[in-house]
């Protein structure tokens, strides 16, 4: 398995643009220097693995970083940690590192499940801007029928004034697996979500939530330097929406994802750092 990987690419203002079309937020003055909101980054400096790479789920199977444990497991992004040391600029060039820090590998109620910790760091105008680390879990595949509860019922809860509702539309998935450059078929392709994965409808991207929570905390005033740490809790499908919160408090400002149920599948604490 490849452990380490370099990339190094142009920082444009397209994918940017983009990402702040697809959730309606403001976008920074990229031309005039201001650097990118949290976790936008996400949208650059992707791996691009040939179609003769990828898997039938649609995630690469060789010559990425992490690479599967074994062959047929299924990926899940659990959570993450971000710290940004300055900004991420456009029209600039800016390189990432990626490597594999752990792998443990646990018997969970489901079965075996093999927990990945993977490192980014990315470099502009020689000096780390973001360190990050992201942590996935690989799980055996379930057969056909509902591997995962709909986790549904009651009445609905009306988001509140401080609360952002966002519409989960099969578009807005397709269009944010493209943007990522993620081809991964629970997001866009309801028949293999349904018949092979057993999911209820499509499934919510988690970076999607997290990013969804990062802007939360930017409409409450975050800016500048920043360490997020956040966690997916429970999967979030299309049919079950997304409303995003953020409240600022003594130990920073406390993010969260819920559906229209009043279930919480993500949450997340954003906090100003100083060097």
């Amino acid at each position: 398995m490849t452990d380490v990987v370099e990339r190094t690419e142009l920082i444009t203002p397209e994918p940017a643009r983009a990402l702040g079309a697809l959730l309606g937020v403001p976008v920074p003055d990229v031309d005039a220097g201001e650097g990118l909101p949290l976790l936008w980054h996400w949208v650059y400096l992707l791996e691009r693995p040939a179609q003769a790479d990828l898997g039938v789920d649609g995630h690469p199977v060789r010559g990425t970083v992490p690479a599967p444990p074994e062959a047929g497991k299924r990926r899940m992004w659990a959570g993450g940690r971000v710290r940004t040391r300055g900004p991420l600029r456009c029209g600039e060039p800016a390189s990432r590192r990626t490597e594999v820090l752990s792998v443990t590998r646990k018997e969970g109620r489901t079965g075996p499940l093999t927990f990945v910790v993977v490192g980014h760091q990315i470099r502009q105008r020689d000096q780390v801007v973001v360190e990050e680390e992201q942590d996935i879990v690989y799980r055996d595949a379930a057969g056909s029928g509902s591997a995962v509860p709909a986790e549904e019922g009651g009445p609905a809860v009306a988001a509140e004034d401080d609360e952002w509702e966002i519409e989960v539309s099969p578009t807005l998935l397709f269009r944010f697996s493209a943007l990522t450059y993620n081809a991964h078929r629970v997001h866009y392709d309801r028949d293999y979500a349904r018949d092979v994965e057993g999911y209820p409808g499509l499934l919510t991207h988690g970076p999607l939530q997290a990013i969804a929570m990062a802007e939360a905390a930017r409409a409450r005033g975050c800016r500048g330097d920043q360490l997020f740490d956040y966690r997916l809790r429970s999967p979030l499908f299309d049919h079950q929406g997304m409303v995003v919160s953020a409240v600022a408090g003594d130990g920073g400002t406390a993010t969260s994802v819920r559906d229209r149920f009043g279930r919480r599948t993500a949450s997340g604490t954003v906090q100003g750092v100083t060097a």
